[in-house]
Order: C-alpha cells, then structure tokens, then sequence
C-alpha cells in the first residue's frame, strides 16, 4: 500500500509539472481569490484590532464610578470588591476634604492637588512602582511632580486647615514621594495616597481626632460611609453587565459601556461580513477547482484505468486528483501569502505618518497563516473529492477496449 501510494505521488507530480500551464493557471486562479482575503481580513485586524487594544489598555474604558453621592459602608464595598468581574475598587471621600497643600524645597510656589485613594492593583499606577503606604507617602501625578520640582524619595511638606470650636486651626504632614505616576494617567494637579490617610484628612477637617497624627477633635465616627468609589472591571467586556448590576439595585453609575459596544459591534458585523465574503469565495473556487479536476480525469480516463490494469486499487487512483489539488492549495497559499505582504508593506507605508511607532493598519498573526493554509487545504481536499468520485468510476476494462 505503501508502495503504491508513493508511486501515485511520484505519478501526481510528474503529471503536475508536464502540464504546468494549467498548474500555474490553478495556482493563480486560487492566489486571485485568497490574497484579496488575506489583505482585507489584516485590515480589519489591524483597524479594529487597533481599537480593541486602545480600549483594552486604557484603564478609563473599565472605570465604574457612581454618578452624584451616596452612601456606601464598608460593608457594601468589600461585597463589590470580592466579585469576580471587580479588578480595582477604592472608597472616595467628599471632594472638598480630598485636597491637601503641597510644597517642596526646590519650588516657590504652593501647589493644591487633589487626593485619590491608591492602594495594591490601582490601573492608574505602574505595576511596579511603589504604592502610597501609610500616613506619610504618596505618589504625585506628573503634573504636580513638575510644579514642585520633586521625584521619587523627595520630602514634601503636606498642609491643611480647619475651622474648630471657633479658632482656625492649620497643621503640617510631611510626606515623602514614594513614586511619580505616568505621564497621563491624571491629567490635574494631584496625587495618589492611602485610604487611611484620605480619611484622616476629611476627619481632621470634619472636627475629628485623629489620634496617630496627634491631631485633637472630637471622637471618631465608627459608622463611616462614603459618598463614592472609585471601580475598574477585570475586563471591558464586564462593564455592561456590571452597569446593569448595579442599575437593578438603584445604584446610578457613569461607564463607556456605549463606547465599547460600538467597537464591539463594529467588530462583529466586519467579521461577519469577512467570512461571508471568504466562504464566498473558498466555495466558488473549490468548485471552479473541483470542475477542472474532474475534467482532467475525464480527459485521462486511459491512462488512469491502464494503472488499474497493473495493480492500482481504487482507493489509490482517488489519490491521484488529491495530491494535485494539495499541490495547488499549497502554492496558491504561498503566492497569495507574498501578494498580502506587499499589499501591506504599501498600505502601512502609505499611512505611516497617521501611525503611531510600530502601529500597522494592515497586519497579521503567523496564527492567520496557519488558519488561511488549513482552509485552503480543506477546499483542495473538497475539490479533489469531486474529481475523486470520477476517478472511482474508472474501470480497468477501459484500458483493455484501448489496448
């Protein structure tokens, strides 16, 4: 058996090289058809995809946060923070306690900045920088880290006021610059710090005590509620179902839910449209190619039956339009493979200067080859089953009668 297959192979190709002139019209009549594809589905990867990963890294496309103030207690927060589509989750203070003066050595100037509560995980950060911990670090915003003229282990001294029992009362926190955030991941004057920190400054400027800074008031409240909080989901693909979530128990939140779907839906509707175009087009050709084969056996019913007449069984004449049509499948697939990179050397260079470094309009993964190759391979086989079916049929009485 194995002999005799390796004798139809021999057989196939030597056929396959005689009539290169209908080789070659095959093979290009399938690069015609696939490189097209090719160059049409590394638009739509590298269009769309482009915006997937624009929306996928950017943490604002994730973030959940409530619209106006409420009241949330621990209790409720950690309830949300264990879900599993939660990936960062930290209370808000009122605005107007979460804010604290800043100066530094090496600036003249006074700069306000806004607080925002950090911890372990926070989008907003990089993942290996150093977290604000504790009562005495932060971690400013590129903004505020300009205007104080301070970096990474620079002392800061930390101010704020209040009026109690009649009498303006103002302190001072030295605070140590644990790290500098990215350059955009808070436009404003501001800086990242803990939660506890954030609650000990509202609860100095509520009138609190506050004991581990030595700052006298009144008790502490037990029962603290937040107004907000500050939420990123695991995924962007969690963001509606999360907003729906919180819709059903009366909680009003702000996400760009309606901005990813439209990527969403925009990626879809071209995949569907790509994959009709491409069943389109592998059907009209694996039946173009099917027609031909079949033709070509008819056309060499004799030689084939005389194969019959020296000891090929049916099974391995079948194999005959197969390894053809393989043959072609692969050779088309390697035009159609060189078509589509020059296609996208000349569409990405013609865009280059709209692009960002190493950003391409037109791209594919090596896994889109191998895809493209196995489809392909997959209509050859399809075709050649047609031509095989004839091939079948063949009788070795027919090469006697032309014998």
């Amino acid at each position: 058996m194995v002999r005799n297959m390796f004798r139809i192979f021999r057989l196939a190709s030597r056929d396959y090289l005689h009539e290169w002139q209908m080789s070659v019209c095959f093979v290009l009549g399938l690069a015609a058809v696939l490189g097209p594809m090719m160059v049409l589905f590394g638009l739509k990867f590298g269009i769309v995809g482009a915006m997937m990963d624009e929306l996928i890294e950017e943490p604002g496309n994730r973030e959940i946060r409530p619209v106006g103030s409420g009241r949330f207690d621990r209790q409720w927060l950690e309830s949300v923070r264990a879900k599993p589509e939660v990936a960062f989750l930290m209370p808000r203070t009122r605005s107007i306690a979460a804010t604290i003066e800043l100066s530094s050595e090496q600036a003249p100037r006074i700069v306000s900045v806004e607080l925002i509560a950090s911890g372990a995980g926070d989008p907003l950060l990089a993942a290996d920088a150093s977290l604000p911990e504790g009562l005495d670090r932060v971690v400013l915003s590129h903004s505020s880290a300009n205007k104080l003229d301070v970096g990474a282990g620079d002392v800061l001294d930390g101010s704020l006021a209040r009026r109690f029992l009649g009498q303006l009362e103002r302190v001072h926190l030295p605070l140590t610059v644990a790290a500098v955030a990215p350059d955009g991941a808070f436009t404003r004057d501001g800086a990242f710090v803990s939660v506890r920190l954030l609650e000990a400054l509202e609860d100095f400027r509520d009138g609190r005590a506050v004991p581990e800074l030595d700052w006298g008031g009144l008790s502490a409240d037990s029962n603290r509620t937040y107004p907000g909080f500050r939420l990123y989901a695991r995924s962007i693909h969690d963001v509606a179902g999360m907003r729906d979530a919180f819709a059903a128990i009366g909680v009003d939140v702000h996400t760009r839910a309606a901005e990813i779907e439209v990527v969403q839906r925009m990626d879809r509707n071209l995949t569907a449209i790509y994959w009709a175009i491409a069943v389109i087009g592998l059907v009209g050709f694996s039946l173009s190619l099917g027609a031909s084969l079949w033709a070509n056996v008819d056309r060499k019913r004799k030689q084939l039956s005389v194969l019959r007449l020296v000891g090929f069984r049916t099974r391995d004449i079948v194999w005959f339009p197969m390894v053809q049509s393989l043959f072609t499948a692969m050779l088309g697939w390697a035009l159609a493979v060189s078509i589509y990179i020059a296609a996208a050397w000349v569409i990405n260079s013609m865009m280059a200067e709209q692009l960002a470094a190493g950003q391409q309009v037109c791209r594919l993964l090596h896994v889109h080859y191998a895809i493209a190759l196995g489809l392909t391979c997959g209509a050859a086989v399809f075709a050649a089953g047609l031509a095989g079916m004839r091939s079948a049929r063949i009788e070795p009485s027919e090469g006697l009668r032309e014998l």
